[in-house]
């Protein structure tokens, strides 16, 4: 792909020269745009004529003729980028510098600037962002161009494109999320925060379209929980609204992307729930609100457990696995949501053993309710300095 020039806008000079040059170059902007777009029409329909062409080779497994075309389907799909790089820097610059842009040319130049930025620091997520924009960018306007014929042709190519560019943005979110866990880099919220996002732009903006290309049988084991997320796609969202959409996000990303979002940062993303979750139940003064709070970290609990720590293999330290086991066992066996309830406080119960000061009050909301359950006792203790102690009922 062709190197960015320099995106910097010059204030326009206010010498007759300059307003004459400014005049000429307004005139001849919509023939380059027309040339620009034309290229890209081309260059689009170069990128489906290889792709029906790797495809068929793929079906009657034509392993010569496969090797061929894939090489060609990439080299057309890298000329397709480079014209529509191309359009943004001859065209959209030009109409936004001489304000003859519209609105979305001028978004859409902001959000090139944005992608743009990220080259210096992050060179791999640039690479991948780029190619999204890209592709989004030329997507957009087959759709207000309404072209459905091509549309329908093109949207197999953009979709399993933005596939490719979703696993590998995660995927380099999971490598430096579990380096900042090595390296006992504590502030890990911006790198939470990336992955829910790209996460819910996935599912929001591609899935859907899979969905319709694919047809939903193929997507039986996870329309469920896309259902349950789509009622928060709309409205304004609580804290607690926030954290159970995040809770469904990384539910359907154990079907998704299990490869590019692996077990081990999965992992920490449910931790990262849990604590949350933990803290919103002790800043809820309303009755009404820690009742709700505390009803989705059942379903957290379960989510965790059943979704991802079920399918864990490797375990750091062999007491946590046999810890796990017998939950696991006694949870998967009860008959009662009452019986899961209780199994749900005293996993968390020992999960918080490790901080017991930091989740003091949280712990002794887990106890009050294992009391009321009839799971747990409370008694004074007569011992000095200790009051309202707890004994699990046996």
């Amino acid at each position: 792909m062709v190197e960015e020039r320099s995106l910097k806008v010059l204030s326009n000079e206010t010498t007759f020269f300059s307003k004459v040059s400014n005049a000429l170059t307004k005139l001849l902007i919509p023939t380059k745009i027309g040339i620009n777009s034309m290229m890209i029409n081309l260059k689009r329909s170069g990128v489906i004529k290889s792709y029906e062409n790797l495809k068929s080779a793929e079906e009657v497994n034509d392993i010569t003729k496969k090797e061929q075309y894939k090489n060609r389907y990439e080299e057309s799909y890298t000329l397709y980028l480079e014209s529509i790089d191309k359009h943004i820097m001859d065209s959209i610059y030009k109409k936004v510098k001489n304000n003859t842009a519209s609105v979305f040319e001028k978004n859409a130049l902001s959000n090139y600037y944005t992608v743009v930025h990220l080259k210096e620091n992050e060179y791999l997520e640039y690479k991948y962002r780029k190619q999204k924009f890209l592709l989004d960018l030329d997507y957009q306007s087959l759709q207000e161009s309404k072209k459905i014929k091509t549309l329908d042709k093109f949207e197999a190519i953009y979709i399993e494109k933005l596939d490719s560019i979703y696993k590998g943005i995660l995927k380099n979110y999971s490598v430096k999320l579990a380096d900042g866990i090595r390296a006992k880099v504590v502030n890990q919220v911006d790198l939470y925060k990336k992955i829910f996002e790209l996460l819910e732009d996935y599912i929001k903006n591609v899935l859907p379209i899979k969905i319709k290309i694919d047809g939903e049988e193929k997507y039986s084991k996870i329309l469920a929980d896309y259902e349950e997320y789509e009622k928060f796609d709309v409205g304004k969202l609580d804290e607690r609204d926030f954290l159970e959409k995040n809770m469904i996000l990384l539910g359907l990303s154990r079907v998704l992307f299990t490869h590019s979002l692996p077990l081990v940062a999965a992992e920490q993303c449910y931790k990262k729930l849990l604590k949350d979750t933990r803290n919103l139940i002790v800043k809820s003064k309303a009755e009404e609100k820690k009742e709700s709070v505390y009803n989705m970290l059942l379903k957290l609990i379960e989510d965790y457990n059943v979704k991802l720590l079920s399918t864990k293999v490797y375990w750091d330290k062999p007491s946590e696995r046999d810890a796990y086991m017998k939950f696991w066992n006694a949870y998967s066996k009860s008959n009662s949501e009452r019986e899961k309830e209780i199994l749900s406080l005293k996993r968390e119960l020992y999960d918080t053993d490790d901080e017991y000061e930091k989740y003091a009050e949280v712990r002794k909301f887990y106890k009050d309710k294992l009391t009321s359950l009839g799971a747990m006792k409370k008694i004074k203790c007569v011992s000095r300095g200790i009051f309202n102690g707890y004994f699990t009922k046996l």
